[in-house]
């Protein structure tokens, strides 16, 4: 029993201080940095690549057919040919997916460097910055300069 107790009262203390709420945020703020992220590749990037490349706008449902099922007649669509046991390589979708991956992987890399670098700023300061002597060494200075006298 007092095993369990002390896990317990040591994940209490883990969740009070603080932790488990930053992890929640974090995961929050990360899900939404996500859909933002998602956001700008399917409607700001995409787009534009696809006038670049004359093609269409919606890579996410470019695929090849690698075998379609023996007497399919059914729309050529990745949902109909999966559904109908199609072997399909969704190379738009990957694309985009990947696509995604690099932005986010690049902006995580950003802020990181932003917050080291102020960190580094900040250790850079304060060893510029002259440490007072000891209370004691300032008062033997002083006896020193007493007695020159």
């Amino acid at each position: 029993m007092s095993k369990a107790r002390s896990f317990l009262q040591e994940f209490q203390e883990f969740a009070v201080k603080g932790n488990m709420i930053d992890l929640a945020v974090g995961v929050i703020i990360g899900a939404a940095f996500g859909k933002i992220i998602d956001s700008l590749v399917k409607d700001v990037i995409m787009p534009v690549v696809a006038f670049i490349v004359g093609g269409q706008v919606d890579f996410t449902n470019q695929f090849w057919i690698l075998r379609a099922p023996e007497n399919y007649t059914g729309p050529r669509t990745y949902d109909a040919l999966s559904k109908a046991g199609a072997v399909v390589l969704s190379w738009g979708n990957f694309l985009t997916i990947l696509i995604n991956f690099i932005l986010l992987a690049f902006v995580v890399f950003c802020l990181v460097k932003a917050v080291n670098s102020a960190r580094n700023r900040v250790v850079r300061q304060k060893e510029a910055e002259p440490e007072a002597p000891p209370e004691e060494v300032v008062l033997l200075r002083e006896i020193r300069d007493a007695l020159k006298r």
